[in-house]
This record gives C-alpha cells, structure tokens and sequence, in this order.
C-alpha cells in the first residue's frame, strides 16, 4: 500500500504550481530494501524483550556507538529537513546555531547530569525529579513533557514528512501521517527501546548518506560554495547577527538558545533515555561526544541545500518549506530521489519511534504504575501502549493549526520549546548544584513558568487573528521568543530561591548522590534500588576528555569561520 501511494503520483513545483513525476521503480526497491531493514530489526528484538529494564531501557548494555546514533536520529526529524532547510532559504545559516549550540550541550549532558541519574538509577525525568524534590513536580514534568510531545514532537513531525512527501509523490498529507504512525508504532511496541536505538543506528547511516548525495549534487549545480555565496544576500552566510535582528540575535543565540538546549537534550526523556540504557558511565559520556560530532553535520546537510534552492530555484520556493522538495524534485537523478525519500523516512520514523517509547515509558511508570502499584509488567506495557495511542492522535489532530504560529515550521518549533523550557531547566540546573534547594521552590518555580509561557503562547495565536493595541501585551508577543525564555529564566529564578528560603532546607540524607555537594555521599533511600552500573574506566575517561577538547575546538572553529 505504502508502495502503490508512493509511485502512483509524483510533484514537481513550476512557480508554486504542483505537476507529478512517477517515483522509478529502482526508487521503490531502495525504499522497500529500507522498510525491510528496520522492520526486521523491530521484530528481531520483539523476541527478546522480558522485562521492564529490558523493553523501556534495552537492558542498560547498549554502547556508545548505538546510543550516539539514537541520539541524533531521535533529534533529526523531517521538521528538521523542511524546516531547517526553509529557514536557510529565507535567512541563511543562522538557523545552524541551534544545531552546533547542541554541540556543547551534549556535553554538559555527558559530564554533568549523566552522571547524578544514572548514580540514582531512575528509569524517567520525573523520577530524578521526584527523589530530588516531590512527587508534584515529578507529575508536572511528566504532564508538560506529554503535551510537549503532542505539540512540538509527534505533530510536526508528522505534519513535515507529509509536506515532502505529498509534495514528492503526491500522497495526501492524512494517509501519509496514518501509514507512517502505524508503520512506526508497530516495531516500537513489539521491540521497546532496543529496536528503537539499534534501528536508529540504521536509520542515522541512511539519513546522511541521502542527504549528503543532495548537498554535494547542488553545490555541483550551483558551482560551489564561493560562488554559491555570489548568488544570495550578503548577510546569509553569517551567522552572528545584531540584537535587533528579529530571528537570530546574538544576545538570544548565545544566552537564550542554551537554555532551550538544556531542557531538551538534559532533561528531556526521549533524549535522556538513551544515555540511561549505557553499560557504564564512560559509553553513556563517549555516546553524548559521538552525538555531538554529528550535530555538527545538519548545518551543511540541511540548512545549506535551503540556501541552494534559494539561489537556484527562487521561483518555485514560494514558501520556506517548500525549499528540500524543491531540489529533490530538480535535482536527484532516478535511484538518488529513493535514497533521499528513504532518509526522509528514517528521520520522521526515527524521531517518532524515539518519542512513542519514551511516552509509553512516561504513562506507564510516571502515572499508572503509582494508581495501580500492584499491576503486573504486562498489564504496565498494554496500558501505555492505550496511552501512547491517544497521545498520537491528539498529534494527529493538531496538524491543520500549526502554521497559526508561524510559516517556517523550524522557528514554531524552536519558540513553543522556548516557553517550556526555562522552569524546567531551573529546576534541574538549581536542583544539583544548590542542596539548598527544595521542593516548596522547584513546584513555585514550575508553575510560575507554566503561567508565563502560557501566557505568551496564547496571545501569540489570538494576535494572528485579533491584533491587540495594548502596550504590555505588544511587548509580551513582540519581543523575540529567545529574548522571552531569558526573561522566563531569569523570573523563575527569582521565584525558586525566594520560595526555597522561606521554607526549611531539604533533609541532607535523601540529597545522597544527587547534588554536587552530596555526590560521594551513600545513598540511604528506602525503595530505591543501589545503582550497579558501572564507572567510567581510566582509559575511557582519556579517549572522552580527547575527543571533548576536539570537539569543542572544532565547533569555536566554525563560528569564527562563520561569524
């Protein structure tokens, strides 16, 4: 079925017009060879599951490799193709700064707060959160990650794979987000989270490889990257730009920005679920690296083929998103367009199957576990996978809306992460350094963050409608959404520690191992098990701290060449 859909219709853009062109049989194949490679994987590991540790944590054996590859691949969705790549089509690379800034993020994510969850030995987000503080903020974390999912994973996810792909092959935009979801959902209930992370290891290859064959056919087309700068606005291949500037400015890039990072790559459990199925600390810390060599690649993969149909092609992207279907269409020759189609593929089933497992794990250990503690293992699973399913099509259904916000789907991305990201990091960043730090104030920190990003996202929507005079409300929604998460960092600071010193300071024993001033302390918590996973070896420690210092100088490299 999938098959028949994809070769019955086919798209080529003339000044924003669609005419189809028939995907080739050898364009097929290469996608069916794909079908076949991650559904046999899925099911592979479907007959080795038995436990819980196994299906939501893979066991805790997976090496550094395979956990890197997650890592990306649960990053890098087709929101990233079309959306990274419209965004270099209408600004350039500026839009690249989130991706190298993920570059230092994994880091602190390896080195910093690796180790204090897997010393806990939590399975969820909101279980760190739960031992740290209370279970309130435990069930906040938990409920806001959901409907983060719903809001800026599942559905723009699928809403961007639709875009290409009704686009490319002229398959509607419903039948595509149904075939896709089912088609992901059903290796990830059968398989758990080890399916997940060793068909990510796949998917990532295919992902680069198809778009690295589009990168180097267009600057090929477009004479190479000099005089491709010839051919677009001066200021689009720099990537720093004034405080002013409505989209990137610096002051928002360089503090706003890492505060989103913080929240999704170190407290975020389709991310951070990867580092805890680790055999040891050093290939949790040596995975979080390899991600971060390889977030260094979209920039060159993504956003510069936006910047190449810009130049090659500026009457047919007649809209940002329309700029990676548009050199598909013009410029992959037949079994290429199968490759890239297949990478397109591998990155919103990837990023999908990363989130439907981890969701699952949410609902099942977060909620229904504390309702029903007596549940059977297999009760747990059905459950979550009911869950996982609503969750879906609360996605599903909100597809038509997102453009409300705004039309580079990149940005929407970006700025309704930025109004659920400051609490969040408060918390966690405040939650290991300062043992002072207690539940009073982390849940007064959560939902004093909750209101002001609600506030913002709201007004934001209605303004497109109903533009308000008011002067505050014109400041709320006028000022730039990173501007606003520092603004939302540095109110729910304030919040944390005025609340957190009105009330008593939190007992030091059950702080054992999960502050910095309590990390060599023994853990004495009753019901939780001792952690057995182990340590970093000295030689694990050398090879990390090498490629560290590599990858640190690499990514400075590139923004000054790039500045």
């Amino acid at each position: 079925m999938v098959f028949a859909g994809l070769g019955s219709l086919a798209v080529v853009f003339q000044a924003g017009t669609a005419v189809h062109r028939a995907l080739a049989p050898v364009d097929l194949m290469i996608i069916g060879v794909y079908f076949l490679l991650v559904f046999g994987i899925g099911f592979y590991f479907s007959r080795k599951e038995r436990t819980s540790e196994q299906y939501f944590l893979a066991g805790r054996d997976v090496g550094w490799f395979f956990i890197g590859a997650s890592l990306f691949v649960s990053n890098i969705s087709t929101e990233h193709f079309i959306g990274l790549s419209g965004t270099g089509a209408s600004s350039g690379l500026a839009v690249g700064h989130f991706e190298w800034l993920a570059c230092l993020i994994l880091l602190i994510l390896g080195w910093v707060f690796v180790p204090f969850y897997l010393r806990s030995n939590v399975f969820t987000m909101p279980q760190f959160l739960e031992r740290r503080f209370s279970r309130q903020c435990a069930v906040y974390l938990a409920g806001i990650s959901i409907i983060a999912y719903i809001f800026t994973k599942i559905s723009v996810q699928l809403y961007a794979a639709s875009v290409v792909l009704e686009r490319v092959a002229g398959w509607p935009l419903w039948k595509t987000a149904v075939v896709l979801v089912v088609a992901t959902g059903v290796y990830t209930i059968a398989g758990g989270l080890a399916a997940v992370i060793y068909t990510d290891t796949v998917q990532t290859l295919i992902l680069i490889a198809g778009a690295l064959a589009l990168t180097i056919i267009g600057l090929h087309r477009v004479g190479g990257l000099e005089h491709l700068r010839t051919m677009v606005p001066p200021g689009y291949f720099h990537m720093i730009k004034p405080a002013s500037d409505s989209q990137f400015p610096w002051t928002g890039i360089f503090f706003g920005a890492p505060i989103l990072g913080i929240w999704y790559w170190c407290t975020d459990q389709v991310i951070v679920q990867r580092v805890l199925s680790a055999r040891d600390e050093g290939h949790a810390k040596a995975g979080t690296i390899f991600a971060g060599f390889l977030k260094i690649l979209p920039v060159f993969l993504l956003v510069l083929p936006g910047i190449i149909a810009y130049a090659l092609f500026p009457d047919q992207v007649v809209k940002p998103d329309y700029a990676y279907p548009t050199l598909v269409l013009n410029l992959l020759p037949v079994g290429l367009v199968g490759l890239v189609m297949a990478a397109l593929l591998a990155a919103v089933m990837g990023a999908m199957s990363s989130v439907f497992n981890s969701a699952s794990t949410l609902v099942t250990l977060d909620f229904y576990k504390k309702i029903r503690p007596e549940a059977s293992e297999r009760q747990l699973v059905t459950f979550g996978r009911i869950a996982t399913g609503g969750m879906v099509l609360l996605g599903l259904l909100w597809v038509p809306f997102i453009h409300l916000l705004s039309a580079e789907l990149y940005i929407y991305l970006q700025s309704v992460q930025a109004y659920i990201s400051p609490p969040i990091a408060v918390c966690f960043i405040f939650g290991i350094l300062w043992p002072r730090m207690n539940g009073q104030g982390a849940i007064s920190s959560l939902l004093t963050g909750f209101v002001l990003g609600a506030a913002r996202f709201i007004f934001e929507v209605l303004d497109k409608t109903h533009h308000y005079d008011s002067g505050a409300i014109r400041w709320l929604v006028g000022m730039n959404f990173l501007h606003y998460a520092i603004f939302m960092f540095v109110v729910c600071t304030a919040v944390l520690v005025g609340v957190s010193l009105m009330y008593p300071a939190p007992d030091r024993k059950k702080l054992a191992g999960l502050t910095f001033a309590t990390v060599g302390e023994k853990m004495d918590m009753v019901g939780v098990p001792r952690p057995q996973l182990a340590k970093e070896t000295r030689t694990e420690h050398m090879m990390n701290v090498a490629f560290t210092c590599i990858l640190l100088a690499a990514v400075i490299g590139l923004w000054i060449h790039f500045r």
